[in-house]
């Protein structure tokens, strides 16, 4: 059986980074991180570039799963509304989804921990600093998703992919 696992959050709490140690961990694996499929200058937001992104992503997402090279597809993205998973998961298609367990986390953590996050990202160049009250306004909203949450302070990108598996095997 295939396994999905959709990791959410906030811009820049981590989740790039947790998806990528469990592809690590969880070989045979492809990682998608959504942003890839929406990384485009000037970035804009419209109806289009929704549309544009929610293929793209839903194409590589069933690729990855019909592939016998994968046995678990790791996608990142910040999807603060139910909708948003929802969406791919209709996408991707009842048929796809039969023989594959989908598993949904959000990263969580403190206002004080994603800015500092954030600013160690300013600082590489990756962000900039209105991202930081962007970012901090959206926490509360993984609150209210069915997903599972995982609160990353204080512990490495490492340590949440290992919470991460606990919480599976324990399901």
């Amino acid at each position: 059986m295939k396994r999905l696992i959709f990791i959410g959050g906030a811009m820049g709490v981590g989740k790039t980074a947790t998806a990528r140690a469990l592809q690590n961990r969880l070989q045979p694996a492809a990682m998608l991180d959504g942003d890839w499929c929406w990384d485009i200058q000037p970035f804009t937001v419209n109806d289009g570039t929704k549309e544009m992104v929610q293929q793209n992503i839903t194409f590589l997402l069933r690729q990855f799963l019909h592939s016998p090279a994968c046995e678990t597809v790791i996608f990142s993205w910040v999807m603060d509304h139910r909708e948003i998973a929802e969406e791919l998961l209709r996408r991707i298609g009842a048929e796809t989804l039969r023989e594959t367990e989908v598993h949904w986390f959000s990263l969580t953590c403190s206002p004080e921990t994603l800015e500092r996050h954030i600013r160690g990202d300013i600082e590489k160049g990756l962000r900039k600093e209105s991202d930081i009250e962007r970012s901090i306004a959206r926490l509360p909203l993984y609150d209210k998703l069915p997903s599972v949450l995982i609160p990353v302070d204080g512990i490495t990108a490492e340590e949440a992919a290992e919470v991460i598996i606990q919480r599976m095997n324990a399901e």
